[in-house]
């Protein structure tokens, strides 16, 4: 079977520069309401992935994110906000760009089609076969995404992805392939919009789904968050109060004492502050 880009078909809108800013909007969120029902068929292949994560990351394993452009800003996005919602180190889990950090904010030519950069990378991170290496791109057919997964396979490792496209590339060179058809961009091919936000999703559930798997969480609440700010201390210190009953300074005193609500529960609880 020939292997069509759906994300790179006409739009279902035309005109667009004839439109009013209300139909424009409009038309972008009705679009974008396909997303979430897009995402939700692929909720199989998404457990099935984070199933085959968690035991690696018990054993020490780590997650890589790849992609160009928004795919691979998308996975540096989301692996820079573990840390601090969770408590974990920032090698836990690594967000790799086509093209390296100046590719954040520019376009770097010819990044995405490098075959060789990827693996290299993994390598300069010691990539064994506890972690798991997650492609991300909305075509299914990024070379710096697939020569990564095709390498990573070949010496044992997990390998997912994220992709727009059934039937691509980059998902025959995973082992659990996350394919999120969310159909014509509105503005042709300008993937940044629906299948970008999808991305978004698929990461949050992912990456979420596993820290909680990791104790990471406490009934609904991020028990390890990082104390970064004053609001982050706010935070941690009524959850505290709720949960031991003690007074406000109380809690935000032995909070900033332990540095995570989880420490100071814990210590708390076991007698350590009474």
């Amino acid at each position: 079977m020939a292997f069509i880009k759906i994300s790179e078909q006409s739009s279902l809108y035309d005109d667009l520069e004839k439109k009013s800013i209300h139909e424009l909007l409009v038309d972008i969120n009705t679009e974008d309401k396909k997303v979430a029902l897009a995402v939700e068929k692929a909720i199989p292949q998404i457990e099935k992935l984070v199933t085959q994560i968690v035991p690696r990351m018990r054993k020490g394993g780590r997650i890589f994110y790849m992609g160009s452009g928004t795919s691979g800003r998308l996975g540096v996005l989301d692996a820079s906000e573990i840390p601090p919602t969770f408590g974990v180190p920032p090698t836990h889990i690594i967000g790799l760009i086509a093209g390296g950090d100046t590719a954040l904010r520019n376009a770097v030519e010819n990044a995405e089609d490098d075959t060789e950069r990827g693996w290299q990378e993994l390598e300069e991170h010691h990539i064994n076969s506890k972690d798991t290496v997650i492609g991300i791109a909305a075509s299914g057919t990024t070379p710096y995404v697939i020569s990564a997964l095709h390498q990573a396979r070949a010496h044992g490792i997990l390998t997912g992805c994220i992709t727009s496209n059934p039937d691509s590339p980059m998902a025959a060179e995973a082992d659990v392939a996350i394919e999120m058809v969310v159909g014509p961009e509105f503005v042709t091919g300008s993937s940044r919009m629906k299948s970008g936000t999808g991305q978004k999703m698929i990461l949050n559930m992912i990456s979420t789904s596993v820290m909680i798997q990791l104790g990471r969480v406490k009934g609904n609440r991020m028990v390890n968050m990082q104390l970064t700010n004053q609001k982050l201390i706010d935070r941690g210190t009524r959850m505290i109060v709720d949960e031991l009953g003690l007074e406000y300074n109380h809690a935000k005193r032995i909070l900033l004492m332990y540095g995570s609500v989880k420490a100071a529960i814990d210590a708390y609880q076991n007698d350590d502050l009474k």
